[in-house]
């Protein structure tokens, strides 16, 4: 009941403070020019004020909200997922001097075979139009000699849960980069003491890519399957700048013939 209280104080203050002001408006043809210039100095500090309000909010607000799993995804898909990196803030938002094995997160992993790296990993906040992710994933690479730089997302159980080699996997991903380098998605499903892979080479003439991958083609063994991940490598990152803006994945049956 308190806080219900001070709601309505709040309101009926601000209304006064409205109403105050909008009279000071209709009388600045005519008042005195003294009393109108303490009035025009405090109007100037009170725009000030709203307009700094008024163009975080309007940042704030235009951008994906937190939390947001909304994504394009297929009407026959059984499972759709966006990993948390894209989708919630971390504990720890950023890595640097990154090591071979090191994870940001739960989910997600960076591999590389470079000897001394000068890598840096940041979640940072998505802000275009265009954007459906409340976060991406920033990665600086200045030297480099190594031949690739890897980031594996671990896929969850429900991704896997009734995986049959009918199904369909699709990957979408918004990449932006300061120069090309190729990219390519593998995905690697563990069944049993065998691990079979998928490699397909993502293309960028855009920003938004998609591909598939079609388990018709394995030879999964899918009473065993315990595991699947997707790597996602950059060949030759060397002097870069990666954005990962999103990255989402979903499944769905393959049409039969």
């Amino acid at each position: 009941m308190a806080k219900s209280d001070r709601s309505v104080l709040g309101r009926w203050v601000a209304r006064r403070e409205l109403l105050r002001w909008r009279d000071r408006a209709s009388q600045a043809e005519w008042c005195h020019l003294s009393r109108l210039r303490g009035q025009w100095a405090q109007a100037r500090t009170l725009r000030d004020e709203l307009d700094h309000l008024i163009y975080v909010a309007d940042s704030r607000l235009a951008l994906p909200a937190i939390g947001s799993s909304a994504f394009h995804v297929p009407f026959d898909a059984d499972w759709g997922w966006r990993p948390q990196l894209w989708r919630a803030p971390l504990p720890k938002s950023g890595l640097a001097s990154v090591h071979s094995g090191e994870v940001l997160g739960d989910e997600v992993g960076v591999f590389h075979d470079c000897d001394a790296s000068e890598i840096s990993l940041r979640q940072v906040r998505n802000f275009r139009e265009s954007d459906l992710a409340p976060f991406a994933l920033r990665m600086d690479v200045f030297a480099f000699s190594g031949t690739f730089l890897s980031i594996a997302i671990d896929l969850p159980q429900a991704a896997i849960d009734g995986l049959r080699r009918r199904h369909l996997i699709r990957l979408d991903t918004a990449v932006q980069m300061e120069k090309p380098v190729d990219l390519f998605a593998r995905l690697n499903i563990k069944h049993g003491p065998n691990t079979e892979q998928i490699v397909l080479q993502l293309p960028l003439s855009e920003d938004e890519v998609m591909v598939e991958f079609d388990l018709a083609y394995t030879n999964i063994n899918e009473k065993r399957i315990e595991k699947a991940w997707v790597d996602l490598i950059f060949k030759d990152p060397a002097m870069n700048e990666l954005i990962l803006r999103d990255v989402t994945l979903c499944r769905r049956p393959r049409a039969e013939l």
